[in-house]
Order: structure tokens, then C-alpha cells, then sequence
């Protein structure tokens, strides 16, 4: 995220960079939004519907890839990743933002000092049966999913990708939820009650 960052302003969209490592996948690209930053922000799920993607091409099927609000991946419910997402500072929120970096991140083996499910609410892709599955590949897949995530959003509108997203969005059973496509904020509706979420800038 930080050497994306560093480089968005010289070289602009399109730019992919990664770290290369055994044990976890780190890649963030540089995106040129046409929207407002506040509406923008909606990349954040297309780069989590490319992340799940990505994995559901590669995985076991049976192995459920869920999020919690807005980037934190969720594999067979333990924690194993997040997908972020950065502006210019200052830019406001009814702005076109010069630029956005979107990123990712998954902990591909869990390399803690600690026996498997020591730490239940942690795992690693290899725990869960992503055996064999290389950083670059994983990454490879990210932006190819990623890049048709953001083409159909901009064909077709934002509908289709949000509720791609809120399809594996943590469950909360007893409330409604959308996603407000101006604001990507998260609309939570309980017993009579409508409450909101925002991304953490």
C-alpha cells in the first residue's frame, strides 16, 4: 500500500505492486476514479469480490471466504487477510480523487509461535486446504478478477457488485443490509430502526 502510494501521483493508473513473500500475499494497485471519493470508495468491494474470487477459483469449494465489514477476510470464520483502501489526504468527499490505491492482503501460512487452532480467530490459507497456492498466482488472480470486477461495475452499474458483496458479508440474520452506492455506507435495518456504517478512512 505504501509503495503504491508513494508512486500514484507519478505513475498514475494501472500500477500493480506486490511483495514477495512465501507466507502471505501483499498487492495494492493505483485506480483513476471518474466518481466523487465518496461514491469512489465502492472500489473497496470490488476488491473484495476479486479477492474472494480469486480464492474460490483456487480453493476447496466447501471452504466458506467471507468478509466483515468493510475489508476483513474471513476464512472458514477465522481472520486471514483484508483489503484496504487509500486517497489522497485531504481530498473531499464530493471530489474525483487524483488518484486511489486499492490493496490487498492474505496470510497464505499462519506462522505464529503457536500450535494450529491455538489462535482460533487467526488462520492461514494453507490451514484451510489453499495447498500449493503461490503468493504471485494468488496475486496474478486478484487483478485479473479484479479488473473485470471494476469493468462490469462500470457497464452495468453498481447494483450487480454490491450484492455480490453483501452475499458474503458476515451474516446478521435478524437485519436487513444494503449498501448505499453514494456513500459506500453500510445500511443496516433492525426492528424498525435504520443505522449506517462507514469505511474507516
Amino acid at each position: 500500500m505504501a509503495r503504491a502510494q508513494a508512486l500514484a501521483p507519478e505513475r498514475g493508473a494501472g500500477l500493480l505492486a506486490w511483495v514477495r513473500s512465501s507466507v502471505r500475499a501483499e498487492a495494492a494497485v493505483v485506480l483513476e476514479p471518474e466518481l466523487p471519493l465518496a461514491a469512489a470508495r465502492l472500489a473497496l468491494l470490488a476488491g473484495a469480490n476479486a479477492l474472494a474470487d480469486a480464492l474460490a477459483a483456487e480453493g476447496p469449494p466447501e471452504i466458506p471466504v467471507q468478509f466483515a465489514w468493510p475489508g476483513i477476510l474471513l476464512v472458514n470464520g477465522a481472520r486471514c487477510g483484508v483489503v484496504r483502501l487509500a486517497a489522497p489526504p485531504g481530498t473531499a468527499e464530493d471530489a474525483v480523487p487524483d488518484w486511489l490505491v486499492l490493496g490487498m492482503e492474505a496470510r497464505v501460512t499462519l506462522t505464529l509461535p503457536m500450535e494450529p487452532g491455538e489462535v482460533p480467530d487467526l488462520t492461514g490459507l494453507a490451514e484451510e486446504g489453499w495447498e500449493g497456492l503461490s503468493v504471485p498466482d494468488l496475486t496474478a488472480g486478484w487483478a485479473r478478477h479484479l479488473m473485470a470486477a471494476l469493468d462490469d461495475w462500470q457497464a452495468r452499474g453498481p447494483k450487480r457488485l454490491i450484492e455480490r458483496y453483501l452475499a458474503r458479508l458476515l451474516d446478521a440474520s435478524d437485519a436487513r443490509r444494503g449498501v448505499d452506492p453514494n456513500t459506500c455506507e453500510l445500511v443496516i435495518e433492525r426492528d424498525g430502526a435504520t443505522s449506517r456504517r462507514g469505511l474507516t478512512p
